[in-house]
C-alpha cells in the first residue's frame, strides 16, 4: 500500500499540512483503507455510510505516501514529539496483508511502540501481529451488550467478545479494546463491561458517541455530559482498583461513588482526560474544540476539575 493515510492533527505534528490544532496529538494516528465490510451505523467508513471516505469520527485524514509517512514519524518519535503509532485498518479484502506490510515498513524505521486495529478472527492472528512488530493489539467491541452490539454494528457479540478475552489469556497485557458510551446502553451495563475487561488485564478506550453526517445514526444526540462524567469517573475508580460494587445505581443510572474523599480522588482531573493507550489523546475526536469536552487531551486546570465534577452531578 502506497499511500496511507494520517489524521489531520497527525499531519500537523509531522510538518505535512497546516493546521490550526489547540493541543496535537502524542500518537501518530494511521488510518488504512476504505469501503469497510462492517456495517456499524456510526460510522463513516462504514459500508453503510455516505459520508466522505477522508474522514473518521469528527477527524479528517489527508493521505501521503507510506514511506515518507513512515520516516517523518521515526523522526517526530526520536524528537519526543511523538510517543506512539496507532494503526487502524478498515476491514476490506486487502486489511490483513496492508496490516502486515505497514508493521513491517514501520518496523524498519525503529523501535516505536505501535497499537494495531485491524480485524480478524483467531488468536494465532493476534499472535502474528505482536510478531510483527505490535505492541498491543485492539479488538474493538464498541458495544457494551449483545443487544446493542446488534443494534449498532449488525454483528455477533459473543463471538467477538469471545475472541476478545481469549487473545487476552493467550497475550496478557497486549489486548485492548474500544468501548463507546452513548449507543444506548445504560451506565450500569456500561460500567459493569468496562470492569470485566479490566478483571481480565485488557485495556479499554473509553468514546463517546458522536454523531457524524453520511451515517446511519447521523440523527441521534450524543450522550449528555453528566452521563459521561459518571462512567469516567466509575472508570478511574476500576483503574485504580476499587471494586465495582463502590458504584450504586439506581435504575440503570449511578446514583452514587461509595468511597472516602471522591472529590480528593479526582482532584487530578485524570478521570476526564482521554483513556486509551499509554500516550493516545485523540484531540477532538469527539469532540469540537468549542464545544462540550468530553475527552480532555491534556492536563486540566482546577477550574475545569471542578466543573466536570459538577457535570457529573447534571
Amino acid at each position: 500500500m502506497t499511500q496511507w493515510k494520517i489524521s489531520a492533527g497527525t499531519a500537523s505534528v509531522l510538518g505535512k499540512k497546516a493546521v490550526k490544532c489547540h493541543v496535537l496529538p502524542t500518537t501518530a494516528y494511521i488510518m488504512l483503507g476504505e469501503k469497510c465490510r462492517n456495517h456499524c451505523q456510526f460510522c463513516s467508513q462504514s459500508h453503510d455510510s455516505i459520508a466522505k471516505k477522508s474522514v473518521l469520527s469528527r477527524i479528517t485524514w489527508p493521505a501521503f505516501h507510506a514511506d515518507e509517512v513512515a520516516t517523518s514519524i521515526s523522526t517526530a518519535y526520536e524528537k519526543g514529539d511523538i510517543k506512539r503509532v496507532c494503526l487502524q485498518v478498515v476491514n476490506n479484502k486487502e486489511g490483513w496483508e496492508n496490516t502486515l506490510q505497514s508493521l513491517k515498513v514501520l518496523g524498519e524505521e525503529g523501535s516505536m511502540p505501535i497499537c494495531v486495529s485491524s480485524y480478524f478472527e483467531h488468536v494465532d492472528q493476534a499472535k502474528v501481529l505482536i510478531n510483527a512488530g505490535a505492541q498491543k493489539v485492539c479488538i474493538a467491541l464498541d458495544g457494551a451488550t449483545p443487544a446493542i452490539y446488534q443494534q449498532a454494528k449488525q454483528g455477533n457479540w459473543q463471538e467477538r467478545w469471545s475472541l476478545l478475552t481469549e487473545c487476552a489469556e493467550a497475550l496478557p497485557g497486549k489486548i485492548t479494546t474500544h468501548l463507546i458510551v452513548g449507543l444506548g446502553e445504560t451506565e450500569e451495563e456500561m460500567v459493569e463491561r468496562i470492569a470485566e475487561c479490566m478483571k481480565r488485564n485488557i485495556g479499554v478506550g473509553l468514546f463517546s458517541f458522536t454523531p457524524i453526517s453520511g451515517t446511519s445514526w447521523a440523527h441521534r444526540m450524543p450522550p449528555t455530559i453528566g452521563h459521561y462524567r459518571r462512567v469516567q469517573i466509575a472508570y478511574q475508580l476500576l483503574h485504580k482498583g476499587y471494586e465495582v460494587d463502590v458504584i450504586r445505581y439506581r435504575e440503570g443510572r449511578i446514583s452514587s461513588f461509595d468511597v472516602p474523599d471522591l472529590q480528593g480522588l479526582l482532584a487530578n482531573g485524570e478521570a476526564f482526560e482521554t483513556k486509551g493507550c499509554p500516550d493516545c489523546n485523540r484531540p477532538y475526536y469527539n469532540e469540537s474544540p468549542r464545544g462540550i469536552m468530553y475527552n480532555y487531551p491534556r492536563k486540566l486546570t482546577a477550574n475545569e476539575v471542578e466543573q466536570a465534577m459538577q457535570e457529573s452531578l447534571s
